[in-house]
């Protein structure tokens, strides 16, 4: 008998992946909804993270929009926006100096006023506890590692909570097969770069006619200062300095909470240099006279990085396919000018929750949500993104400064003749992997040494990411071909895996003399951001689910 015919099963009506904005509130809206209609509706929702909010990483300003349709009593309920945003600055950063860019020449929806700072991890909490009020069911803990099928192709349901391999391949005495989730209808909320997302794009063709997706590395610090430093609401951004016009890229820094400062630096990851390292780009961004003093006498609490959605409304994918639906980042919904996402993928979640509550009560199951797409268009999401549709692609094709003058005027022009472009719908040309420059035509980068006090090393800001995995599991990086990184990645480019890599995960070992360069995975330390699966040259790299529970537990990110 076959390990798939051995394993149990629980039928749902809903099976939700991913305990992030998207899937929390698509499963609250589910539980509304039944609730409204006097009906029942059951809804699972599995997290790979230890707890919800374990991997969840975000700037963050929230725009409580959203937030506002889903509960609309959130304050009286308690929920985690306690610092609204007071004042706006936006930054021009040379080596040394600083030019300080006019609001008032920003479109309206560029202003944080009526936003809030916050740690999108415990607002996530907070859903959660919101959604089990309601009889949603969640299972942190359980990674959904493989997909079930019905006879007809359509997508059946989940395979979670396989444990007990050992790197070898054998059982080990706790070993269990794990259980299959069955739902009428799986919503994939996985945030960026999904590992079932991924295969689920690629089955059924749903970027046909798309740009390629676009991501960036968004790497941050949580600090506490002393309080006569603090400037609660205080949201600054930067562009420029340390990255030149080519590369695309620029920092956040929010003032909130317990005399917090989060603090984070963001690469576009269709750099060409191969030598540019994202995370001795943000150590050596704090040491700017600009920023620097925010954080002396401070101390660093927390570190973690994560991949992000850049490709907006030209590069997302069909949104459904038979048995289930694309929510939130795994389909991609950040506005990139904004700095903004999650309020995108509430609503994305919501609007699957309604259609998929509608076709239920009409006894469908299996087939494809294509209402979701529909109702996604006509929504402010869809609205909202093809506003700012032309920045990112503006950016790439022109650099840092006229690439953010254009996209500036066609911001304007799209935000006040109702969507219109001089410049059309721009495409994205290649993926981020594609975008990469052979290392002998760039000079390689020497980084100041981290001084411990305001810089750090990579080691010693993964152990503030609290993450661990299972040592004795299969490694959850997987290459396709060994034989790519020395033979052809580190000859061309320079092996850029053990510098884009924010954790340390990717190193080149050498002999005494030198000589024989092995290239070693650490997957202990991998904080699960995703981008070598997306910007290694070769597409060598396989982002594969750990044992659930594995990865960081980030706290108050």
């Amino acid at each position: 008998m076959s390990e798939v015919l051995e394993r149990e099963s629980m039928e749902y009506d809903v099976v939700i992946v991913g305990g992030g904005p998207a899937g929390l509130s698509a499963a609250i809206r589910l539980k509304q909804m039944a609730e409204k209609a006097g009906t029942e509706v059951s809804v699972a929702l599995v997290e790979k993270g230890s707890e919800v909010g374990a991997h969840i990483l975000s700037g963050a300003v929230i725009d409580p929009k959203a937030l506002n349709e889903l509960i609309p009593d959130w304050k009286e309920k308690g929920a985690p926006l306690e610092t609204p945003v007071t004042k706006d600055k936006f930054l021009l950063l040379g080596p040394q100096g600083e030019l300080g860019l006019p609001m008032f020449a920003m479109p309206p929806f560029m202003h944080n006023h009526g936003c809030y700072i916050a740690s999108l991890g415990n607002v996530t909490r907070w859903l959660a506890a919101q959604a089990e009020e309601l009889g949603v069911e969640i299972y942190p803990g359980f990674a959904a590692s493989d997909m079930v099928w019905r006879e007809d192709g359509s997508l059946k349901g989940v395979v979670v909570g396989v444990v007990g391999i050992a790197k070898d391949g054998h059982e080990k005495p706790d070993y269990q097969p794990g259980m299959e989730l069955h739902g009428k209808y799986v919503f994939i909320a996985e945030g960026v770069r999904g590992s079932l997302a991924k295969q689920l794009i690629a089955k059924f063709d749903l970027s046909a006619g798309k740009s390629p997706q676009k991501y960036g590395i968004g790497i941050k610090e949580l600090w506490q200062i002393p309080a006569d430093k603090h400037q609660p609401g205080l949201a600054q951004h930067t562009t420029g300095w340390p990255l030149d016009n080519q590369t695309g890229g620029g920092s956040f820094m929010y003032h909130f909470g317990d005399n917090y400062v989060s603090i984070g630096y963001v690469v576009h990851l269709n750099y060409k240099n191969p030598w540019l390292s994202p995370f001795d780009e943000f150590q050596r961004f704090k040491q700017h006279p600009s920023v620097r003093p925010h954080l002396e006498g401070g101390k660093r609490i927390a570190y973690g990085a994560r991949a992000i959605t850049e490709g907006g409304y030209q590069s997302i994918p069909k949104l459904s396919f038979p048995g289930g639906v694309l929510i939130g980042c795994s389909a991609g919904f950040v506005n990139v000018p904004r700095i903004k996402g999650s309020h995108n993928a509430m609503k994305t979640g919501m609007l699957a929750a309604e259609e998929a509550f509608k076709a239920i009560a009409a006894g469908r199951e299996g087939d494809a949500l294509v209402e979701y797409e529909a109702a996604f268009e006509k929504s402010w999401v869809a609205k909202e993104l093809k506003v700012v549709r032309n920045a990112k692609p503006l950016l790439g094709k022109l650099g840092t400064a006229l690439g953010g003058a254009f996209g500036m005027f066609d911001m304007w022009c799209t935000h006040l003749f109702g969507g219109f472009s001089f410049f059309g719908t721009l495409k994205h040309d290649k993926t981020d992997a594609a975008s990469t420059g052979l290392a002998k035509d760039y000079e390689p980068i020497v980084y100041p040494k981290p001084d411990g006090v305001i810089s750090f090393d990579k080691l010693s800001s993964v152990f503030l990411s609290a993450t661990n995995h299972e040592e004795d599991q299969p490694a959850h990086l997987k290459l396709k071909d060994p034989s790519i990184p020395i033979d052809v990645n580190l000859p061309k480019y320079g092996e850029p895996a053990r510098l884009y890599c924010p954790a340390g995960v990717y190193e080149v070992l050498y002999d005494e003399q030198g000589a024989n360069p092995k290239f070693q995975i650490n997957a202990q330390n991998c904080v699960h951001c995703k981008t070598c699966d997306i910007k290694d040259p070769s597409q060598n790299i396989v982002w594969t689910t750990p044992e659930g529970g594995g990865g960081p537990n980030y706290p108050n990110m």
